[in-house]
């Protein structure tokens, strides 16, 4: 019979209910599930025993339970959901004549179970009701306001319409096109057009992080793109064909201490668009008796370099060499005229031709190659490379770098560094240990270990001869007790360096005493506001705390209001925080979590959820991990990551995707400075902090089905008034197809990793969501208009181009992302709106 199977499942939910409500209520959280308990128990019982006043009882418990669900949540869907969902069901079956078959008292049994399904029927009215509430902020630009057009740019944005030169588009950073073809009235009109394969996909062998994170460019009719092997890609951007490629033919391995296998792109120069006396300038910057050689002479050495290199025959450099003083190669004007830089994972930066993939001689050598691991402490593979493309200006390359996190305190230094962009000489280096000492740095001196670094993108203002710089943490990131004021300074800060000379135009911290690894990881987007009748050079930096701040990029100043408020105190011991840290008039900071925002597919997951809640410390944002176990929202996934945001310079606004998922971070006290402690021998050496007093244990947040403990939303896209400070829209985006057991279309908005982009044709585009599509949204309010599906993870930031064809193209790269989980691939799709 059946009522005895769904007796017993009720029965089973009553124990849990007990005794997880009655843990519950002594760690100080809600006593209801100890009541529902009770009540689910006593229907159980007396329908094990056949008392059709069960079902009354189980009527009672759910009706309770729907009051109590709105008195915590109100008219929130898919926050009630989990707390009636599983008791709905339940009911349902309930009301079957198999189930009731049996059941004594058949006068007294219409009655009761027509109490139970009018608690059903008010249940599903309140859900129903609950289903059809908006969620977020549903507002809009003005038409007045999408009208807006300026021809006004910063001198940084100075590119053919038609074209995307970096990886923001322009060094600005805007990831703004003027393209105007797709519009918000047709791009539901989009197609694929073509549909291209790079046939590298990550598999067992590589890291977790090995991420498809590229920006194609499109310059010239050619579109450059890499592979997170490092591997140029160069296409047809109007047919998707391929013209050629370029294998820098990796030398290291992945070792344990590899973490990332990650190219966000290249970086485009053409020496050519400069005037003459910039290549001289450069080219005076060094060694005044270099060898001179002839444009032949250098194009035969190139044509024998690319050869061994195509052959694996290229020796490996010194791992830490002295830094070179004579290239031999004074005036490389002549030969790559137009070439692209490339990072690569085993700490190379290499110039080749942009027209056909050959090496570029001069710069670094005869094998174009500046090796990054110079003058570095601490070599170990894998620990350090420029994950990001780096800075060109008419005179210099400027690289950051990516160095491991958590792992040491003795890891590579975070040194940022400027080479002469025709001959790789070393013309400054920033050591934000040694902040002021900026020329290159001696033969046989090595830099600071573990100074800050600056692995994102950078953007640069030519006019003002700057560069900015989003910048992290020297390691590790849980405890700061050890960090010296130096470092401090320049700690998780936008900074302005001379781009000339190295050294410090300002600095912004975006933390102070950063315990939570929310290094800056965005590209600050650059663009003149009008504000009040005044035209402002302005800076946009978005932070993984979700704080958005409007900087003044001449003196650092900020431009929207910044207030120092209170933060949760108390530190690890030999630890301290920080009073305050600084809030902007743009916050995405997300309401401080209670009991009641706990979440689960049902209620018993979601009380398990609770208890883990009240077991964490936790007081807000900017509560210092513990031993205890702290919970960190936003996480450091968070809010923003490197994908940044878009700004449409013309109508001054902001169009971004905030994500919301927290973390859990435990402090693990290390016996000694070498033992493993939160991995084991022959894993990758995560989060073990060698040398530090602890090491740390970080996870998402998670029940123990696998779903996250807060409840959606957990992915929004956000449009935001420049000039105010206003967010106009917030709007869920994104569906659990690809996160859910099956795939349902729920859009529950879900995290993401990756940029948008906006165009004045007043659409945005965003392909990073955890579900796998790729997206048009109306620039005005925020609204989906067009979505096609990916073979594979999207996380990567879209670009957009003028085609031979004349139409506007769309490309986006589907390569997935390890560290989300999302299904690996190598696909590159360009769409347009039918001919």
């Amino acid at each position: 019979m059946l009522r005895p199977v769904i007796a017993w499942l009720i029965l089973l939910c009553s124990l849990f209910c007990v005794a997880g409500g009655a843990w519950l209520g002594l760690l100080g959280g809600s006593w209801f599930y100890l009541l529902v308990g009770l009540l689910l128990g006593v229907a159980a019982c007396l329908l094990l025993a056949r008392h059709a006043i069960g079902l009354m009882v189980y009527a009672v418990a759910l009706v309770a339970t729907l009051g109590w669900a709105v008195w915590e949540v109100g008219f929130d869907w898919w926050a009630l959901a989990p707390r009636g969902g599983l008791l709905f069901v339940l009911g349902l079956l309930l009301l079957l004549p198999a189930t009731r078959r049996g059941l004594r008292s058949t006068t007294s049994q219409i009655a009761y179970t027509g109490l139970l399904g009018l608690a059903l029927l008010v249940s599903a009215g309140v859900a129903g009701y609950a289903w059809l509430q908006p969620q977020g902020i549903n507002g809009a630009f003005s038409e007045e306001r999408m009208a807006s057009a300026s021809s006004e740019q910063v001198a940084a944005a100075a590119v053919p319409d038609s074209e995307w030169h970096a990886y923001g588009r322009t060094a600005a950073g805007q990831r703004f096109s003027p393209l105007t073809q797709i519009t918000a009235n047709n791009v539901g009109e989009l197609q694929e057009v073509w549909r291209y394969n790079t046939g590298q996909i990550r598999d067992a062998e590589d890291p977790g992080e090995t991420t498809y994170e590229v920006t194609p460019l499109v310059v010239d009719e050619r579109m450059y793109l890499c592979t997170p092997f490092g591997t140029v890609i160069t296409l047809d951007p109007t047919s998707g064909e391929e013209l050629w490629r370029f294998d820098p033919q990796l030398r290291q391995p992945p070792t344990v201490t590899t973490q990332h296998m990650t190219c966000r792109g290249v970086s485009y120069h053409d020496a050519g668009a400069q005037p003459a006396d910039a290549a001289e300038s450069g080219a005076a910057m060094s060694n005044a008796e270099r060898l001179q050689l002839s444009t032949q002479e250098i194009t035969a050495k190139a044509a024998g370099v690319a050869q061994n290199v195509a052959a694996g025959q290229a020796a490996p450099s010194d791992p830490n060499p002295r830094v070179r003083r004579d290239s031999g190669y004074a005036n490389a004007r002549g030969v790559c005229q137009k070439r692209l830089f490339v990072p690569t994972s085993d700490g190379r930066l290499i110039a080749i031709s942009a027209e056909d993939g050959s090496i570029c001689p001069g710069f670094g050598g005869d094998d174009g190659t500046v090796n990054l691991w110079a003058n570095m402490p601490n070599v170990t593979p894998g620990s350090y490379y420029s994950t990001s493309p780096p800075v060109v200006t008419d005179k210099v390359i400027i690289v950051g770098g990516a160095v491991n996190d958590n792992a040491s305190t003795t890891s590579p230094s975070g040194v940022i560094r400027a080479f002469d962009i025709y001959t790789g000489d070393l013309v400054w280096n920033f050591d934000s240990k040694k902040p002021d000492a900026t020329a290159p740095i001696a033969e046989g001196d090595t830099y600071s270990e573990n100074a800050p670094n600056s692995w994102s993108v950078s953007s640069y203002d030519p006019e003002l001869d700057i560069v900015y710089l989003p910048m992290g943490n020297q390691s590790p990131d849980q405890f700061g007790g050890n960090r010296s004021a130096a470092v401090e300074k320049y700690s998780s800060s936008i900074l302005a360096l001379h781009a000339s000379t190295g050294q410090v135009a300002w600095v912004f911290q975006t933390v102070h005493h950063d315990l939570w690894d929310y290094d800056v990881p965005s590209q600050p987007s650059l663009v003149d506001l009008t504000i009040q009748g005044q035209r402002i050079p302005a800076l946009v930096a978005p932070t993984k705390q979700g704080e958005i701040y409007v900087l003044n990029r001449v003196t650092g100043e900020p431009v929207l209001p910044v207030t120092e408020e209170p933060v949760p105190q108390g530190a690890a011991e030999g630890d301290f925080t920080a009073p305050t840290q600084p809030v902007s008039a743009i916050s995405f900071n997300p309401p401080t979590l209670t009991g009641k925002d706990m979440w689960g597919a049902t209620l018993l997951d979601q009380l398990a959820c609770r208890i883990q809640f009240q077991q964490l410390k936790y007081g807000g944002r900017y509560t210092a991990p513990s031993e205890q176990g702290t919970l960190v929202y936003p996480g450091n996934f968070g809010t923003f990551n490197w994908g940044a945001v878009a700004v449409d310079p013309d109508r001054q606004i902001l169009f971004g995707m905030p994500v919301y998922l927290a973390f859990t971070s435990t402090l693990v006290p290390r016996a000694d400075g070498t033992s493993r402690t939160v991995t084991k021998e022959g894993e990758p050496i995560i989060n073990e902090n060698f040398g530090a007093p602890y090491a740390t244990s970080m996870a998402p947040f998670m029940s123990p089905v696998g779903l996250p403990c807060q409840q959606p939303a957990w992915g929004y896209v956000a449009g935001v008034d420049l000039t105010t400070g206003e967010t106009r829209y917030q709007r869920v985006n994104g569906t659990v197809r690809d996160l859910a057991p099956l795939p349902l279309p729920f859009k529950m908005g879900v995290p993401g990793i990756g940029g948008p982009i906006v165009t004045r044709g007043g659409v945005a585009f965003l392909s990073g969501t955890m579900d796998y599509y790729v997206r048009g949204y109306d620039l005005r309010t925020g609204e989906e208009l067009w979505r096609s599906r990916l073979p594979a993870g999207g996380q990567a930031t879209p670009s957009t181009y003028l085609g031979a064809d004349g139409r506007q193209y769309l490309v986006v790269v589907a390569g997935g992302h390890g560290s989300t989980g999302t299904k690996a691939g190598d696909a590159v799709i360009a769409y347009a709106l039918p001919k």
